[in-house]
């Protein structure tokens, strides 16, 4: 009786979130997941990337990060419509991980290929003269090592607490392949790898007026409905609960102090939550 009532409500969301992460404009549908694909059922990345919440969460604060980084920042603010569409170009990010995480090998590379074709034509110049290149294999690696880093510290945090230090090794070897395949060098391969490449690249990393605009629409996008803002605030504060203090600091952004534990608790809440009406 108690499913059977519950059972539109799991069909209600599900479809919110479906809708969130495939445009039906474009023909999207969701990524079938396929054994012989990359990884398979037996990776810890198709386990992480499966996680509805945490990879939202790793993903805004992934972008995050990788907006300190002048020229990553200037081939967004110089080559794309991020200012308008926000919420497409995060939508066309998770869509690049679920297809090279459960899409079968053909698709996988050709994810890979339209993307290094964009890269090939993202070039330009910083406001201090020095050109840059999207396809640049140290942008790339600064792109990947956030994005991966985010997404497992997200993934420990709100499903996986115990998670062993040799199966988060293992992640960051099994995602290496996606990075090096986008020409991205160097690639962690262990947690100490990646966090030693956070540490160097440290010194490169600025913020100014044109990284607090990012921020801010990064932060501040509608929710597609009403119903969704709440859940969606949520995501953003546990995004920035997320991040390296140091980087919280360079980005001006308050610490959530006596708030963090709300966030946290209400964030493990949502969580949950989408577990249920995924099954």
């Amino acid at each position: 009786m108690a499913e059977r009532l519950t059972q539109p409500v799991r069909r209600a969301v599900a479809r919110e979130v479906v809708a969130l992460f495939n445009d039906a404009s474009r023909g999207e549908t969701p990524v079938r997941r396929r054994p012989d694909g990359w990884f398979g059922p037996d990776a810890v990345a198709w386990r992480v990337h499966g996680d509805v919440t945490s990879m939202m969460v790793g993903g805004i604060a992934g972008l995050l990060l990788q907006m300190l980084h002048p020229a990553v920042l200037a081939g967004v603010w110089d080559h794309s419509n991020f200012r308008s569409d926000m919420h497409g170009r995060l939508r066309r990010t998770a869509r690049f991980i679920a297809t090279t995480t459960y899409g079968g090998p053909e698709d996988a590379e050709a994810a890979i290929a339209r993307v290094r074709t964009i890269h090939d034509r993202v070039t330009g110049t910083l406001p201090d003269g020095t050109s840059y290149r999207a396809a640049d294999p140290a942008l790339l690696a600064w792109v990947h090592v956030t994005e991966t880093t985010s997404f497992l510290d997200a993934w420990v945090r709100y499903a996986d607490p115990d998670m062993p230090a040799v199966r988060q090794d293992q992640y960051f070897q099994e995602m290496a392949r996606i990075g090096e395949a986008l020409g991205a060098a160097p690639v962690p391969r262990s947690r100490a790898e990646a966090e030693a490449l956070l540490a160097a690249t440290r010194p490169a990393l600025r913020c100014d007026a044109r990284t607090r605009e990012v921020a801010r629409l990064v932060l501040t996008q509608r929710a597609r409905t009403p119903l969704a803002e709440p859940a969606q605030r949520l995501t953003m504060q546990a995004a920035v609960d997320l991040l390296p203090p140091w980087a919280r600091r360079l980005h001006g952004l308050p610490d959530t102090g006596f708030g963090r534990p709300l966030v946290r608790v209400g964030t493990t809440g949502m969580a949950r939550a989408m577990r249920w009406v995924f099954g």
